[in-house]
């Protein structure tokens, strides 16, 4: 997965979900992977293609795609003629609806849903009809009332009939074990001071450890070294002010703990897979955050 982008979603720990419903011409976001559950509903892109793992499809008029977590996935205008593509995403936690929470009976069906969303799930026809109204009224809801219209929706498509698995191969890595209250530690520390100066000393102080050992065991932990780290929370951080504000690229880099611009624009670049600028662009719709 070296070659597709892993789109840092300006989802924070205090949101549940974040809709994003926009009018576009093409599709320009590159191939791309992200931790976050997606559910994307496309309407007017006839002939463009989906690409999801290792499955790829030209679409109809109508799209309704869950995308698990970690999988690669992306849309692209291919032979699409239309220049008024209708798009509505839903992005949400991974442990939105935690593990405990899902063994629950009442929860089997969304559970096994979010389980097969790992290799991407096509609806049919009959359920993208039937379910654009409510997702078209989400966009208008907002607080308890949408968290639990979501809820509702997963719960609705999980005991659907006519849903296709996508890719044969699920791309979710088990690679790394995250759970270490020492990890948990370093990065509530990060995610506090973020637009501070961070060492390493600084955050191995706070978990008790040489900064070689704490070096090395968040390397261990989470795949990632500690300025990997601090960066991806920089960048969740940049990428939610880009949408939510109307600050200067220079003034979001700074505010997010950014001291050289120039570094932030490659980093950014690296990441995402376009440049801020280009970022704030391609969310030029309407988007909430609950």
């Amino acid at each position: 997965m070296s070659s597709i982008y892993r789109e840092i979603t300006p989802l924070t720990q205090n949101d549940c979900f974040t809709l994003f419903s926009r009018v576009k011409e093409e599709f320009n976001f590159p191939l791309h992977y992200h931790e976050d559950f997606e559910l994307n509903f496309i309407c007017n892109a006839a002939g463009a293609k989906r690409v999801v793992g290792d499955h790829v499809e030209i679409i109809d008029d109508l799209e309704l795609v869950l995308v698990g977590s970690n999988l690669p996935h992306g849309w692209f205008t291919h032979q699409c003629k239309s220049k008024k593509i209708v798009e509505i995403t839903i992005q949400f936690h991974k442990d939105l609806l935690d593990e405990k929470f899902l063994r629950r009976n009442q929860l089997s069906f969304i559970r096994a849903l979010l389980e097969r969303a790992g290799k991407g799930i096509s609806f049919s026809r009959e359920i993208k009809e039937a379910f654009r109204p409510r997702l078209e009224q989400l966009t208008q809801k907002g607080g308890f009332d949408s968290v639990l219209e979501l809820i509702s929706i997963l719960h609705d498509l999980s005991i659907s009939r006519n849903m296709r698995t996508l890719s044969n191969s699920t791309f979710t890595s088990d690679q790394f074990t995250y759970y270490s209250r020492r990890i948990e530690k370093a990065f509530e520390y990060m995610q506090t001071y973020y637009d501070k100066e961070v060492s390493l000393a600084d955050v191995a102080k706070v978990v008790n450890m040489p900064e070689v050992s704490f070096s090395r065991f968040i390397k261990k932990r989470t795949g990632k070294t500690f300025i990997e780290s601090l960066n991806e929370i920089r960048l969740g951080h940049a990428s939610r002010m880009l949408i939510d504000t109307t600050e200067t690229i220079s003034e979001v880099s700074f505010k997010c703990g950014f001291n050289n611009l120039s570094y932030f624009n490659r980093i950014f670049k690296r990441k995402n897979g376009c440049t801020p600028k280009e970022f704030r662009q391609n969310y030029s719709g309407s988007r909430v955050f609950i």
